[in-house]
C-alpha cells in the first residue's frame, strides 16, 4: 500500500499550494475557507486513492503533472461551491486568477509532454545496446530448437487441466519458455478464472510444465500453491504488489512465471524508469522485479544481475518495443513518417508479443525477429534481430547472405497455401542455418492448434520446400534435397566444415530424381551413408563396387554425409 499512498499524496501538491493561497488571501472568511479546503482535500483524497488503487499510475513527471492539474482544477471548483464564491467578481478575483492559471497550464502541458515524448524517441533508440553485423549469421543448426509451438503446448495442457484440484476455479495462464535443469520447457501457471473464483479459492494450485523440444511429450502438473498471482485481486495481485514497492518504475507487459532449480515458482516482471520528462523507456537501465507468490516478498535487480534461474528477465513485450524503436527511429521520428530511410519493420510472426524465444548452444535465451521493408507488398527480409533475454543487447544481422530471402510472413503463407482443404496453418517460423543455407523451419498446425508436420523452406527459393512428420526425418530429407539441387552451389557452408575421406566402395545405389541422379554409397568398414548429386560429379554415375575414391564430405549427426567433391581412381 506504500506505493498507493505515495502516489496519491504526490497528486495533491498543486492543490495544497492553491488551498494555502486561498486561505491566505481570503482573510474575511478564513475559517470557512479552511473548512472548505479541508473537506475538499479529504473527499478528493479518498476518491483519488481509489482511482490510484485501481489504475496504478506510475510516478513520472508527465503522469504526476497531469494528475496535479486535474485534482487542482476539481479542488478549485469545490472551493468555489463550498465558500459560496461567485466567479468573476472582485471578491473571487484570487480564485479566478488561479483557476485561469490551471486551465492555461493544462492547455500548455498536454501538447508539451506530447512534443517532449516525440523528441525523446531518439534518446530511447540510442539507449538500446545494439550491434550490427554486416555478414548475416543465420541461426546455427546446433542451436537448441524450440520445435513445439505454444499453440500446440497450450492445447495439450488445456486437456490436462482436469488433474488440477478444484479445476472449476481455474484457467491456464501465460506460457513462458525456460530452461530448467538443461531441459527447455514451457511453464504455464494455473490462474483464477474470475473474481468469484478468486474470492472462493484464495490461492492457486500450481503450474504445468511441458517439453518445448519433444513434440510427443505430455504435460506434467506441479503442485505449488500461490497466493499472489496475475489473476488475483486486491492486494494479492502481482502487478499491485510490485507497484506497492516500486511505484516509480513502469512495468513492461504482464508478469511471467519462472521456476528455480528446486521447482519453486517465482513471478518475474520487467521494469524501467523513463527518460527525462517523458514516459519513454531508457533501455540501457532495465530492471526486473522478482516476486515470491507465497509471501509477496519483492526483490529488485538489474536484468543482468537477476538470479541465474531466470532466463527472461527482459520480457517479450520489452523485446518487441526494442525492435520497434530500433527499426523505426534509426534516423529520428520525422524520418520514420516521411523519408523512411533505413527504416525496418519487425514482422509479427513471433510466438510472444511478436518475438520468438530461442536458446543458443550455451543455453542463453534470445528473442528472434525478422525485419522487412516498410514498403507494401514486399515479402523479403532485410535481416533479423536477436535480443539477449538477460542483457537486452540487440544484434542485427543484415549481410549479403540474407539479401532477397523471404521473410517469416512469406514462409507462413507458403505453408498456409499447401493445405487449403485441411485449413492447416504455419506457426513459429525461425530462420536456421541448415548446411550453410538460410532455412525457415515452420510448424504446421491444424485448426485446433495440434502439431501435424514440419516444413523446411529454403529462404532464397520459395519453391524449395520439404515436409515431414518428425524433425529428424524432415531434416534428413531436406539435406538430401539440398545435395541434389543443381542451383545449390554449396550445401554446407564454412560453418559446417568438410572432412577428407578415402576408401573403397562397398555398395552403391543410383536413383533418378526430377532434378538429376542421386548417388548413395557405403565405404568398406564405414557405416556412413554418403550422398552425392550427379550435377556436382557427372562421372559418379559410373561408380561400382571396388572403386577406390577420395572425397570431401560434410558428415552430419544422423549417420549420413553430403559429398561436395569426389575423385575416382582410374576414372578422371
Amino acid at each position: 500500500m506504500t506505493g498507493i499512498l505515495t502516489t496519491t499524496i504526490l497528486t495533491f501538491i498543486l492543490y495544497i499550494i492553491i488551498a494555502v493561497y486561498f486561505i491566505f488571501k481570503n482573510q474575511q472568511q478564513r475559517k470557512t475557507t479552511i473548512k472548505a479546503a479541508g473537506f475538499t482535500f479529504i473527499s478528493l483524497f479518498i476518491i483519488t486513492a481509489i482511482i490510484v488503487y485501481i489504475f496504478m499510475p506510475t510516478i513520472t513527471i508527465p503522469n504526476m503533472s497531469i494528475a496535479n492539474l486535474i485534482v487542482a482544477f476539481i479542488g478549485t471548483l469545490g472551493l468555489y461551491g463550498l465558500t459560496m464564491s461567485k466567479p468573476l467578481t472582485k471578491a473571487s478575483r484570487p480564485i479566478d486568477v488561479v483557476s485561469s492559471g490551471i486551465i492555461v497550464l493544462a492547455v500548455i502541458a498536454v501538447p508539451t509532454f506530447f512534443i517532449l515524448g516525440i523528441s525523446a524517441l531518439d534518446n530511447s533508440y540510442e539507449s538500446i545496446k545494439k550491434e550490427e553485423m554486416e555478414e548475416a549469421k543465420p541461426l546455427d543448426k546446433d542451436a537448441t530448437p524450440i520445435v513445439v509451438s505454444p499453440e500446440s503446448a497450450r492445447n495439450k495442457v488445456q486437456k490436462a487441466m482436469s488433474v488440477v484440484p478444484n479445476t472449476q476455479f481455474y484457467d491456464l495462464g501465460k506460457l513462458q519458455v525456460q530452461m530448467v535443469n538443461d531441459d527447455i520447457v514451457f511453464i504455464a501457471p494455473v490462474e483464477f478464472s474470475g473474481f468469484w473464483r478468486y474470492f472462493r479459492g484464495k490461492e492457486t494450485e500450481g503450474y504445468f510444465t511441458i517439453s518445448a523440444t519433444d513434440i510427443n511429450a505430455q504435460p506434467k502438473f506441479i503442485e505449488s500453491k500461490m497466493k499472489y498471482t496475475n489473476s488475483s485481486y486486491f492486494q494479492h495481485n502481482i502487478q499491485r504488489t510490485i507497484y506497492g514497492e516500486y511505484p516509480a518504475y513502469i512495468q513492461s507487459g504482464s508478469a511471467q512465471i519462472e521456476v528455480d532449480e528446486e521447482g519453486k515458482p517465482w513471478y518475474v516482471q520487467t521494469l524501467y524508469k523513463p527518460i527525462g520528462l517523458t514516459n519513454k523507456p531508457n533501455m540501457s537501465k532495465l530492471h526486473v522485479a522478482v516476486v515470491d507468490p507465497v509471501t509477496s516478498d519483492v526483490s529488485l535487480y538489474t536484468t543482468e544481475d537477476a538470479p541465474d534461474f531466470i532466463d527472461g528477465s527482459i520480457s517479450s513485450e520489452m523485446a518487441s518495443d526494442q525492435n520497434e524503436y530500433f527499426g523505426k527511429y534509426v534516423h529520428g521520428w520525422l524520418n520514420s513518417i516521411f523519408g523512411k530511410r533505413d527504416v525496418k519493420i519487425p514482422n509479427e510472426s513471433g510466438t510472444e508479443s511478436n518475438v520468438t524465444p530461442i536458446f543458443d548452444e550455451q543455453g542463453n535465451m534470445h528473442y528472434f525477429t525478422d525485419m522487412s521493408s516498410p514498403k507494401e507488398n514486399i515479402d523479403s527480409a532485410l535481416g533479423y534481430t536477436l535480443i539477449n533475454a538477460r542483457t537486452g543487447e540487440l544484434v542485427y544481422y543484415n549481410g549479403e547472405k540474407n539479401n532477397g530471402i523471404m521473410d517469416s510472413k512469406g514462409a507462413r503463407e507458403i505453408v498456409d497455401k499447401e493445405f487449403p482443404e485441411k485449413n492447416w496453418k504455419g506457426s513459429m517460423p525461425i530462420l536456421y542455418n541448415i548446411d550453410g543455407n538460410p532455412t525457415w523451419v515452420v510448424n504446421v498446425l491444424d485448426p485446433n492448434g495440434l502439431f501435424k508436420q514440419y516444413a523446411y523452406i529454403k529462404a532464397a527459393d520459395s519453391d524449395f520446400v520439404v515436409f515431414g512428420d518428425t524433425a529428424k526425418q524432415t531434416l534428413g530429407a531436406y539435406r538430401i534435397a539440398l545435395a541434389q539441387d543443381p542451383s545449390n552451389v554449396e550445401s554446407t557452408g564454412e560453418a559446417a566444415g568438410h572432412e577428407s575421406v578415402s576408401g573403397e566402395i562397398e555398395r552403391v545405389v543410383i536413383t533418378t530424381q526430377t532434378t538429376g541422379q542421386l548417388i548413395q554409397f557405403l565405404l568398406t568398414n564405414d557405416t556412413t551413408i554418403y550422398t552425392l548429386s550427379s550435377t556436382k560429379a557427372p562421372l559418379a554415375v559410373f561408380l561400382q563396387q571396388g572403386d577406390h575414391v577420395q572425397l570431401e564430405a560434410n558428415k552430419l549427426d544422423n549417420g549420413t554425409a553430403i559429398v561436395e567433391a569426389i575423385e575416382i581412381d582410374g576414372l578422371q
